[in-house]
């Protein structure tokens, strides 16, 4: 009998001080914090300036408050890096998500921590940037941001949030008893839609302002356009008195005019056998607008019998 005890008590010694040991290990074990990164595109993750790797990144680390650094690789454009301060909590694993844009205000991303509380029963809070932003709770219950629910049912939820000028976001949380859930959100702002200015009609082109020159009577009916600024030019067409055209240059040493004579098509005519008219005086003298679009406007003048030139125009 004596015995048994001795037995009994020595056995339950033994209990204790494999209690007590794993008690000891527990708590003097190094209490950790977790923290998990995702961007797209994929970027360089920096840690109190230091750097830790890229994303997809996890790791555990110290309980308190770290400097995070995020910066984006990206070959096609330059994108803006994502700098904050993370607070990182023992037992707890923070999420943080990032879309780079081009400029902070168009990046958006989610901040996903939490935090142990007294109570049994889950709550989550909404925070978002800018903040009063519209606030969708699994589809169907609708509050303004920041916002605190307290009586949220342990689970899986999915939050909307939306504003003017910004793009939605979609974002899918956990919730679990006891623990105070935190998403801080920030949405992308559109970047401002610049109106197109209309293009411009092929009959408007050739109606621009600027200096015509008008077709005059000539002995053979007819002016001759050439090639060159000179009566040796090679002859490309023919414009008759009366017609308008768009005037391009003036030659210094001759005198002559360059005229888009077609759609496209350039020459010279003699300046003794045209004249410089303004814009203006050229609308007044069209007589039937043109519907096919050139350079070349039309009036009705009558020939005149002038002298037999010197020159052959």
């Amino acid at each position: 009998m004596r015995k048994v005890r001795l037995f009994a008590l020595v056995f339950l010694l033994i209990i204790l001080i494999i209690g007590f040991s794993f008690f000891l290990i527990g708590y003097l074990k190094p209490k950790v914090a977790g923290i998990y990164i995702e961007t797209n595109p994929p970027s360089s993750v920096f840690i109190e300036a230091v750097q830790v790797g890229r994303t997809p990144y996890r790791e555990t680390r110290n309980p308190g408050e770290i400097t995070l650094k995020l910066v984006p690789e990206s070959f096609e454009k330059p994108l803006a890096f994502y700098e904050t301060k993370v607070n990182l909590i023992t037992g707890i694993e923070t999420v943080v998500k990032r879309d780079f844009g081009e400029l902070d205000e168009t990046s958006s991303g989610e901040m996903i921590s939490f935090e142990k509380e007294g109570k049994d029963e889950a709550s989550l809070i909404v925070l978002s940037i800018p903040d009063s932003a519209q606030l969708s709770l699994d589809g169907s219950q609708r509050y303004i941001t920041p916002h605190k629910i307290t009586d949220i049912l342990p689970g899986e939820h999915t939050l909307v949030l939306s504003t003017s000028g910004y793009f939605e976001r979609y974002v899918k949380v956990k919730t679990h008893a006891g623990y105070k859930l935190t998403a801080l959100v920030q949405l992308a702002k559109k970047e401002e839609e610049k109106e197109e200015e209309p293009a411009e009609l092929p009959e408007e082109k050739g109606k621009k302002e600027g200096p015509k020159v008008e077709i005059l009577s000539t002995s053979t009916g007819f002016l001759r356009v050439r090639k060159e600024p000179s009566t040796l030019g090679e002859e490309i067409a023919k414009v008759m008195p009366g017609e308008i055209y768009d005037l391009l240059a003036i030659d210094e040493r001759t005198g002559w005019f360059k005229i888009a004579y077609e759609q496209g098509k350039e020459g010279w005519i003699s300046n003794q056998y045209a004249r410089k008219v303004e814009e203006e005086e050229a609308k007044d003298k069209i007589s039937t607008p043109s519907a096919t679009p050139t350079s070349k406007l039309k009036i009705s003048v009558t020939p005149t019998p002038t002298p037999k030139p010197t020159t052959t125009p």
